[in-house]
């Protein structure tokens, strides 16, 4: 199970939900046996997992 690390002031994408980094098998096997495997990064987050905070909305004028 992956561990978590403590509390950060970011939330999780809501994409990926947390999980930034996975591996995709090609269907292929090395010649040791092992699957052939692609790294594939989120691409909302870039690979880190969290969003920025909504930005807040001011209200500007009359």
């Amino acid at each position: 199970m992956p561990q978590h690390t403590p509390a950060q002031n970011r939330p999780a994408c809501r994409h990926c939900d947390g999980f930034p980094v996975v591996a995709i098998t090609t269907g292929t096997r090395n010649p040791d046996g092992t699957r052939t495997t692609l790294p594939a990064t989120c691409p909302a987050c870039k690979g880190t997992g969290h969003t920025a905070p909504a930005a807040s909305l001011v209200h500007a004028g009359r």
